[in-house]
């Protein structure tokens, strides 16, 4: 039996069952917050837990790091979306220790690609796209400078509602514990 087979099977019982009532809740987060945090497991239920959250309490966007690494990018327009149409009133951005992308190495996720298929042509053809892989592929060095880098791009985009306080914060995947990095008021 595959994964989706197994996924399938219990969603069917979860809708047969009502499950799904403890959850209803509208598309405005009621706590008026966006969340831009990492895509990382330990996370998916110990930071909401750890920040006192539940169903339809915030708005969370994920992505590998916590990094608006673009400031038209699908990110920054998921943060004004959720600021111009969907009442968030507030802004957290939210790293963690121990992320996979202070250790990233574009070398060996360009090797991972080429040993499952993807062609030195196609590498090229992106190459001279404009764009350059091992710099879209970087992580970070610094937890703390690239949430707070984050903070930065978020607050001075100039799309931005410039009375939205935007915070930054990193959290220990290993206990929930949040320290403050950017304090946004």
């Amino acid at each position: 039996m595959t994964l989706l087979t197994n996924i399938l099977e219990y969603n069917q019982q979860f809708v047969e069952e009502q499950s799904y009532e403890e959850y209803r809740t509208t598309k405005f987060p009621d706590k008026r917050l966006v969340i831009l945090t990492c895509m990382d497991t330990r996370l998916v239920e110990l930071l909401p837990k750890s920040m006192n959250m539940k169903n339809g309490d915030v708005k969370v966007v994920k992505n590998a790091g916590a990094i608006v690494s673009h400031p038209f990018g699908s990110i920054m327009r998921s943060l004004l979306v959720a600021v111009y149409e969907l009442q968030a009133d507030e802004v957290i951005v939210i790293g963690h220790h121990d992320c996979g992308m202070s250790a990233i190495n574009s070398d060996s996720i360009l090797d991972k690609m080429k040993e499952r298929g993807i062609s030195e042509e196609t590498l090229d053809t992106v190459n001279y796209s404009g764009i350059d892989l091992h710099d879209w592929l970087k992580g970070f060095s610094s937890v703390q400078e690239s949430v707070a880098h984050s903070v930065d791009m978020i607050k001075n985009h100039p799309l931005m509602d410039k009375k939205i306080p935007v915070h930054g914060l990193v959290i220990s995947p290993e206990t929930g514990k949040l320290d403050l990095v950017v304090e946004g008021y």
